[in-house]
């Protein structure tokens, strides 16, 4: 989480005692928040004032193509000689539902291109209407972002929104946007199947074979969160321990990718030359088959890498220490939970990285 979500979910969390707490530590203006006084009363005005429009699309083009940043509607601030513009009072915005549907009108037209991920939340509202407003502007996928008032490109310097030098903005257009690809587990199933069935089959030399084994099927999937197209994916999957001799790990359902060998439990997937995945697109990887047997003599370990070209590649992780996968694999086969609770332990508790779950 950046520092500016990390801002705009306190706000969201805490409320009106966040403002206090700002207020209260005389919280300075930074490089990631901003303190404004909405001009809009409604009195005279029938949309967003032109000077809180004016900073409202100064705050877009500076947070946007810079790391992102939240203005807070309904602060006052006195100037500290050491650290700048401070929190001092509250003053709270007029009828803040119709101020927030005024800024919601204008974010599309404060910045040419218009930033699309802006999000607003208020934050306290009293008896009367009044009260405070958080617009959260994260970093622009489609950098730069030009103010259509005064056609200015600016970016956040310190706790100001300052028009951009020519060189910053030279290497901005010189910077394509970037695809990001995000990892998905979904299809998500889990199954206690007797040991008649063909998925497996335990060798002659067990005396005593289990009745029953547990079988967790999921699909790895692609999705693409950019606003940009995304080429030549891949998926790296390697099986670093099965838990014993007993278990097993399938990939299957990846006829249309291009396998490159590996060694032995490794999967090495990439899309063919001529396959393009459009923004908020997705795509299917393969299927992943986890055989899991009562006899457990080592932990589970699952390692991978997600990624596409000219993109910054995505780690997951599969561990369960063998103690653990013991308790987990005898819990699914007396079915103490219900599918549902069995497969949010598993996904939650033994897989981290960057991805989501569906």
């Amino acid at each position: 989480m950046s520092r500016a979500e990390d801002i705009f979910q306190k706000l969201i969390y805490f409320g009106e005692d966040a403002i206090d707490e700002f207020i209260l530590n005389r919280q300075s203006e930074e490089l990631f928040l901003d303190f404004k006084q909405a001009v809009s009363t409604g009195k005279n005005f029938t949309t967003l004032h032109k000077d809180d429009r004016k900073n409202l699309g100064k705050a877009i083009s500076g947070f946007g193509n810079s790391e992102g940043g939240v203005i807070l509607w309904g602060v006052e601030c006195s100037r500290d000689l050491e650290v700048g513009d401070v929190a001092k009072a509250k003053v709270k915005v007029k009828n803040v539902h119709r101020f927030l549907s005024w800024v919601e009108n204008a974010i599309s037209g404060c910045t040419i291109p218009s930033h699309n991920k802006v999000r607003n939340h208020i934050v306290s509202v009293d008896k009367n209407g009044d009260g405070f407003l958080a617009t959260y502007i994260p970093k622009s996928d489609i950098a730069p972002l030009m103010t259509t008032g005064s056609n200015a490109i600016y970016i956040r310097s310190g706790s100001n929104n300052m028009p951009a030098p020519y060189a910053v903005i030279a290497g901005m257009f010189g910077r394509a946007p970037q695809p990001n690809v995000e990892l998905i587990m979904g299809e998500r199933k889990i199954e206690a199947l007797e040991n008649v069935d063909e998925d497996m089959l335990y060798p002659n030399s067990i005396d005593n074979p289990p009745e029953q084994y547990v079988k967790i099927s999921f699909a790895l999937q692609a999705s693409n969160s950019s606003n940009v197209i995304a080429r030549e994916l891949y998926l790296t999957c390697r099986t670093v321990e099965s838990g014993g001799e007993y278990n097993k790990v399938r990939f299957s359902n990846y006829n249309q990718m291009d396998s490159i060998s590996g060694v032995e439990g490794q999967l090495n997937l990439i899309t063919r030359p001529d396959l393009r995945l459009p923004p908020r697109g997705v795509l299917r990887f393969c299927k992943v088959d986890i055989i899991l047997s009562p006899y457990i003599d080592e932990d589970f370990v699952i390692e991978g890498v997600i990624g596409a070209d000219k993109t910054v590649p995505k780690d997951f992780r599969i561990y369960i220490p063998k103690n653990k996968l013991r308790s987990y694999v005898a819990k699914v086969i007396r079915s103490e939970d219900s599918d549902e609770q069995l497969l949010n332990e598993f996904f939650c508790e033994y897989v981290s990285g960057d991805m989501e779950c569906r």
